[in-house]
């Protein structure tokens, strides 16, 4: 019709990148009066319109979607139709009902003389008409629109009177992470999987599932994706990949005037943890996650030991994940549509969130971490893993956890919790912001097998205290709730009333209490805790008729207050912060006072951390400081310090405290040993439109055998910390080469003194110690056990089994060239499976290195005879010394499974093969 022409002339529009989470804004126009006719705002999960009204222009309201169809190539195009004439209007030609076709424009544009204007809220935009000609408005999560009162055909992608081009917009993808291994997530209903609609989701399976038209959306995978900033996100005013100084200044604006926008409204938590030992799902889980009549709004569900095979210890693969998450799928309850958030996984740590399909849109900054505590720090048989979120205007984090074992490591169990809470950080959408740790979150939920147990009571005496129902009692003896009492772990947060018995240890397929060999005393292990405000919990239970591991899962249901936004008093608080910027921006020049600028750290050692605090404090002016690399470097500061946090932002008369952490590994150790570096740096702290400061840092590092060169240790016949720097200096960067002609006045060691304290402790108390090589050890223990080497003070070494085991890893992972030399390792590879040619390889190692190899071999298959007692298997011990003992040359990428697995098999031919190299 001619109204529709009319209508289509002014569109403008462009492809979109198609991506998780994008959603773009649209507009109809009649070029020739200016008017508004109407404003679209569109995404992926679906469609709705939106109409808005701009001064004196007219509006026109959208009844219904007419047509909606997304092509499998080419631009995606909506029809619509409206239901009623326009509003009478001398400058409208405009009087009957219309129907156009537009096609999904991505650009964002910005008025020159205002300036950008934006709104994030939900679904709605907004923004000023200028006399000049083009207006501004961002609408949610990155699309944009642009109206003008040029004429006719003059509408297009550059050159609007009034205006700049500001840059094109195109949500990337960033919720596709390595670490997630679920390919389909879809929606549940009535205990049934539904087809994810093909149009939308690239993941999806079913693509036979027709295509609807309605006016409400279908829930999709995309609704909920990690990254993306979704368009309920009412307090991220921005949601641009790009994040300048203004935008900044007023998201901080918005978070410290929350409070006058948002009211709390309540939503029901299910948390649930469940340590499963390694079986399948051969039972229904609705006993556990169906256990009430009204279905939650959110569900965090959590497991432990999901696969306990070697598989998944050491290549972090496992077939139990798909079955675990179908199984969880079918048992949510009934009377709600779910869509899956996120699932995370390390080994057999892992956590599943699911938000009724209603309340998709709600969640947004969705992200996920690991970290693992096992051996050495790393290994993901221990640690926790998280999912974060945005839920409205509320933050929250989800931890799952599992905590080392055994009754008297509750100072490991205190030390692994430590470690998440400090390692675990999330990044944030605006890269000027510093990452967010598990602390940074309005809501904290703590599920798992936390692995605390109850002591100073034999088995008896708990199994009577059950039986009478004396939880209150039992409680007493509990090492968690003692931990707790005494602030040294899980400090701030709450733990609802015991009124369950002990959930762990029952045979598996009954509920009797463990009546293997060792006879556990029973212990509530699987725990759930919060922290956080407006936070009820209405229940905390065990649920006895799951029965096919040695725990019983547990769940809590809560009533959490969430910060949801009005939007009436948000546009108002927008506008109050907007226009109070206009006349602050560009009065002034921002500086800060710094509290200290020169900084030493006193005696460094391997791995211990030292930290050193000062702190910013602003002036009257927002700032934004960073620090800065200097010229002709890649970061802002050597290898072994870090800033925390390294970037951020402040308001007037805010003040925030840095941390100078100062920490050696193995990457820095061999060249502080020998001297060719020094703890020396000057950082340079750079205020935004502002000028620089500048910080001195120096240290002193006491030598340690840890990073220092096999070939080296030999020639050290005294502790290397009461040996002169020289001398040290010349040893460290004596060449292997050279090391078995070296004109020395003494004959070297045939293996390492200090490798040979660890391996013989080890030896002579460790050889049946259960969990060898698998259970972590102390961190402070380890502090004993470098001291001891590097200062010879004791004739023994001090410290737990696991503490020495642990520092024998450490040390063999700090060598600079590793016992089987870098130029070996490709050949190593080629010949895992043949012995004869593997044996020829380490006769043509250097002397010492081959000792070494040699002597560790022979200590291994040694602790391999008492292997019914330390539950060692030449499997497990292969893949740990496989990684250690043969290691990828620097530059080379990091080895894949193929890689691992051939690096294992060739140290598994030497553990089976006694004097193998005699």
């Amino acid at each position: 019709s001619e109204e529709e022409n009319t209508i289509t002339q002014g569109l403008w529009g462009q492809k979109v990148i198609q991506s998780e989470g994008l959603s773009a804004s649209l507009l109809t126009a009649n070029p020739g009066s200016g008017c508004l006719c109407s404003v679209a705002l569109l995404s992926l999960h679906g469609a709705r319109w939106f109409c808005a009204p701009l001064r004196d222009y007219m509006r026109l309201c959208i009844a219904k979607i007419f047509h909606f169809r997304l092509p499998d190539d080419g631009p995606l195009w909506l029809e619509a139709q409206t239901s009623a004439p326009c509003s009478k209007s001398s400058s409208s030609p405009i009087a009957a009902p219309f129907t156009a076709k537009v096609q999904v424009g991505s650009h964002h544009w910005r008025d020159a003389q205002r300036g950008a204007y934006h709104d994030a809220r939900n679904w709605g935009t907004f923004g000023w008409m200028g006399s000049e000609g083009a207006l501004c408005c961002s609408g949610a999560a990155g699309g944009g629109f642009v109206l003008s009162k040029s004429a006719p055909g003059s509408l297009g992608r550059r050159g609007f009177p009034g205006c700049e081009c500001d840059r094109f917009l195109s949500i990337s993808d960033r919720s596709r992470d390595n670490r997630e291994a679920v390919g389909s997530e879809g929606i549940k209903q009535n205990g049934k999987k539904l087809a994810v609609n093909p149009g939308w989701s690239q993941d999806s399976t079913d693509r036979s599932a027709p295509r609807q038209s309605k006016l409400k959306p279908e829930v999709t995978t995309e609704m909920v994706r990690s990254s993306s900033v979704m368009v309920s996100n009412m307090a991220s005013v921005l949601s641009e990949p790009k994040f300048g100084l203004r935008d900044t200044i007023v998201k901080s604006e918005l978070v410290q005037r929350e409070d006058s926008y948002t009211y709390i409204q309540n939503f029901r938590f299910f948390v649930g943890t469940y340590n499963v030992n390694g079986q399948s799902p051969k039972e229904s889980l609705q006993p556990w996650l169906r256990c009430d009549s009204a279905p939650p709004d959110v569900y965090c569900v959590g497991f432990q030991e999901l696969d306990l095979s070697k598989e998944a210890f050491f290549f972090n693969d496992t077939p139990k994940e798909e079955e675990w998450f179908k199984a969880v799928t079918d048992s949510l309850h009934p009377d709600a549509k779910y869509a899956k958030v996120k699932l995370v996984r390390l080994v057999g740590i892992m956590l599943l969130l699911y938000v009724k399909a209603d309340l998709a849109l709600n969640i947004s900054e969705v992200e996920i971490e690991t970290v693992g505590t096992g051996i050495m720090g790393r290994m993901g048989n221990k640690g926790g893993v998280a999912i974060r979120f945005k839920f409205h205007n509320t933050s929250v984090c989800v931890v799952n956890s599992h905590l080392a074992a055994h009754t008297e490591e509750y100072e490991r169990r205190n030390q692994d919790f430590k470690d998440i809470c400090s390692r675990m950080q999330f990044c944030q959408s605006n890269p000027n912001l510093p990452p967010l740790t598990i602390s940074k979150h309005d809501v904290i939920l703590w599920l798992g097998d936390l692995n605390y147990r109850l002591e100073e009571l034999d088995v008896t005496k708990v199994k009577q205290l059950v039986d009478e129902k004396a939880f209150s009692e039992l409680c007493q003896y509990d090492q968690l709730k003692r931990q707790m009492n005494a602030k040294a772990v899980f400090e701030g947060f709450t733990e609802g009333e015991i009124s369950f018995q002990p959930t762990y240890k029952y045979d598996a397929g009954c509920d009797e209490w463990d009546t293997s060999e060792k006879c556990r005393v029973p212990a509530w292990c699987d725990r759930i805790l919060w922290k956080g405000q407006n936070v009820a919990q209405l229940s905390y239970r065990s649920h006895m008729a799951l029965k096919i591991s040695d725990h019983k899962p547990v769940s809590s249901v809560f009533d959490i207050g969430v910060k949801v936004v009005n939007e009436e008093l948000y546009r108002k608080v927008f506008e109050e912060i907007v226009r109070s910027l206009d006349k602050m921006e560009n009065a002034n020049i921002p500086s800060v006072t710094l509290s200290q600028r020169e900084f030493h750290f006193e005696d460094v050692k391997y791995m211990q951390l030292q930290v050193e605090k000062f702190t910013i404090r602003n002036g009257q002016v927002p700032c934004q400081f960073e620090f800065i690399s200097k010229p002709d470097e890649v970061t802002y500061c050597k290898e072994w310090l870090i800033a925390n946090p390294s970037k951020g932002f402040l308001l007037p008369g805010s003040e925030i405290t840095i941390e100078l952490e100062l920490f050696v590994n193995k990457s820095t150790a061999t060249r502080l040993n020998s001297g060719e570096e020094k703890l020396e740096d000057i950082l340079v702290l750079h205020l935004d439109r502002g000028k620089d400061y500048f910080l001195s840092v120096t240290g002193n590092y006491l030598p340690s055998c840890f990073g220092s060169p096999i070939h080296t240790l030999c020639y050290m016949r005294e502790p290397i910390q009461d040996m002169s720097a020289e001398s040290i200096r010349n040893l460290t960067l004596m060449p292997l080469e050279m090391s078995d002609n070296a004109t020395q006045a003494e004959k070297p060691l045939e293996i390492p003194k200090e490798l040979w304290m660890m391996v013989d402790h080890l030896y002579r108390n460790a050889s049946q110690q259960e969990d060898l090589f698998q259970q972590p050890g102390l961190r402070s223990e380890f502090e004993q056990i470098r001291d001891c080497l590097d200062k010879g003070m004791h004739d023994t070494l001090l410290g737990s089994n696991h503490s020495v085991a642990e520092a024998l890893l450490l040390f063999l992972e700090s060598l600079p060239e590793p016992v089987i030399c870098y130029r070996f390792y490709s050949s190593c590879l080629e010949c895992a499976n043949n012995y004869l040619l593997s044996s020829q390889i380490i006769s043509n190692l250097p002397e010492c290195h081959k000792n070494v190899f040699e002597y560790l071999m022979a200590f291994l298959r040694e602790l391999l005879k008492n292997s019914g007692k330390n539950n060692l298997d030449v499997n497990i011990l292969a893949s740990i010394f496989g990684g250690l003992l043969l290691r990828p040359p620097p530059g080379h990428p990091m080895p894949n499974i193929m890689e691992k697995r051939k690096a294992q098999q060739f140290i598994h031919q030497f553990l089976l093969k006694e004097n193998s190299l005699s």
